[in-house]
């Protein structure tokens, strides 16, 4: 029995080769493990000594001959191959162990040099992938590290052998690596020679990799079945760890996520409530106690079953409140020891921690439609008091201009039709996606009840009429933010000047669907 091995991830090479060797294996190899397998005295013989053809080029050209390949492609029960093989002298290959130039890992640096990517584009390796894996009835191919001692130990129990069933596996694997591997390739040239050319943010092809991370309870509902995949190279939720709990469901993650993203908007203390990717509640405070305390109450009976996210380390005085209410879920950049051991006596609650928190979102966001998928920006746009227009005649005091972005920053994240209430650095109504805009300020005036008396407002998009502002005003609403840019803002402006009201524009809308 023949092994090729050439790994660029040399962990544990040195005993599965030697393992190999004492099922009997012949070991060829090539560069840098053929040398550390020599250095710690695993018999082994250099590629070219099968060849018959110096390593050239560079390196460039190790494997690519006919007695390599012969090796690995000819068929065992074709009595022509077998034939042909012997006539030329070609020994067949049982077992590849390869793993590719680290192209990944090389392109990672932002001041990597085309001519350094180019050089880590890896020929010969993928070329013997694919070749074994053709032929994965007789060769076996390895290409995780990983996989060593699982193998091994089935080698040791089958004579040096792999079963058909672990050979078909491996082989698909195979084909899913250097797929990846090709498209990584091709998306960073793509837009190497894309931004030369001054072209289109987006590239012309993309082809994410998306790794299985876990089997959901269920989707949406409970009849339909969910699984959470991580796309690879993007910060997020690829780290979201689960410390305590029932299994995550399908809509927890969508909830989770809202939850994250609303509160990693401010570096004070802040706490969010979400129910079906809305806040029904959310504050900031002197504290994390303080932040939670006000977003429970600004709507308590919706709080109940709903998803907590807090920007800080939850500490044993928030753990307490929260262990008050049934909550599906707590997600926060960590919980101190007394915290989590106060919150893991209630059994059924999942408690998730996401390192790093305030992640960057630097990749376009993809959203599936049947058949296709639509990319864009994401929407990083956080409004700085500067950029605010103030259109009527009274101008928001200090104070208004902070509660204004508070709540802008909110509203980003309600499903529009969006319109948000706050007073005191607290939430206290929200009316969310509805079909009309009046409609939504109705319902976030009314869950706003007495506190919209001296509260602010604020629309993800502009009042296209007079009818918000006069709804505003009855309720006794001291300032509105708003993006700006319909035909009929001056009867908004007109309308806010006649009963006192401050407003002010932002230019930016947060439309949210």
């Amino acid at each position: 029995m023949r092994a090729l091995i050439s790994v660029s991830d040399k962990r544990g090479i040195v005993a599965f080769a030697q393992g190999l060797v004492d099922l009997g294996y012949d070991i060829i190899s090539t560069g840098g493990t053929l040398s550390l397998l020599q250095k710690n005295n695993v018999p082994v013989t250099p590629v070219d000594a099968v060849t018959g053809f110096p390593e050239m080029l560079d390196g460039r050209v190790k494997t690519l001959h006919p007695k390599i390949h012969g090796g690995l492609l000819a068929l065992r029960n074709n009595p022509e191959h077998v034939a042909t093989c012997k006539a030329h002298d070609i020994t067949f290959i049982d077992l590849v162990v390869v793993n590719l130039y680290p192209f990944e890992k090389t392109i990672s640096n932002p001041n990597v040099h085309l001519e350094d990517a180019i050089e880590n584009i890896d020929i010969g390796g993928p070329s013997m992938l694919r070749s074994g894996a053709k032929n994965y009835q007789s060769v076996g191919i390895i290409v995780d590290p990983d996989q060593y001692e699982a193998l091994l130990a089935e080698m040791k129990q089958n004579a040096g052998t792999l079963s058909l069933k672990t050979k078909e596996k491996l082989a698909a694997k195979v084909f899913a690596h250097t797929s990846h591997y090709d498209g990584m390739i091709a998306q960073f040239l793509a837009k190497q020679f894309e931004e030369s050319e001054a072209t289109s943010s987006f590239p012309q092809t993309v082809q994410p990799r998306l790794t299985k991370n876990a089997e959901l309870r269920y989707g949406e509902n409970p009849h339909q079945k969910a699984a959470f995949y991580i796309l690879e190279g993007v910060n997020g939720f690829g780290e979201l760890k689960q410390l305590h709990g029932k299994e995550l469901s399908y809509n927890n993650i969508v909830d989770l996520e809202a939850a994250v993203l609303l509160v990693k908007e401010t570096e004070k203390p802040a706490a969010v409530i979400i129910k079906h990717t809305n806040p029904c509640g959310a504050a900031i405070g002197d504290s994390l106690l303080a932040a939670y305390k006000k977003a429970y109450d600004a709507d308590p009976v919706s709080a109940f079953g709903s998803i907590i996210g807090l920007n800080k380390t939850v500490d044993k005085a928030t753990a307490t409140e929260i262990a008050k209410t049934f909550v599906e879920a707590v997600i926060a950049p960590g919980f101190d020891a007394d915290a989590l051991t106060l919150l893991q006596e209630k059994a059924a609650i999942r408690l998730m921690v996401l390192d790093p928190f305030n992640f960057v979102e630097d990749r376009p966001v993809f959203k599936y439609v049947h058949g296709g998928f639509l990319l864009q920006s994401p929407d990083t746009v956080s409004v700085q008091k500067e950029q605010l227009q103030t259109v009527t005649k009274t101008a928001p005091t200090p104070k208004q201009i902070e509660e204004l972005l508070f709540a802008f920053s909110i509203v980003k994240y309600v499903k529009s039709n969006a319109i948000v209430v706050v007073k005191d650095g607290q939430v206290v109504g929200v009316g969310a996606g509805q079909m009309s805009r009046v409609e939504a300020v109705e319902i976030a005036l009314k869950k706003a009840g007495e506190k919209a008396k001296g509260a602010v407002l604020a629309s993800d998009a502009f009042f296209p009429f007079k009818d918000s502002v006069e709804l505003a005003a009855a309720a006794g609403i001291s300032a509105i933010i708003q993006p700006g840019g319909s035909k009929r803002d001056q009867e908004s402006i007109e309308t806010s000047d006649a009963n006192g009201i401050s407003m002010v524009m932002t230019g930016i809308r947060h439309f949210r669907h």
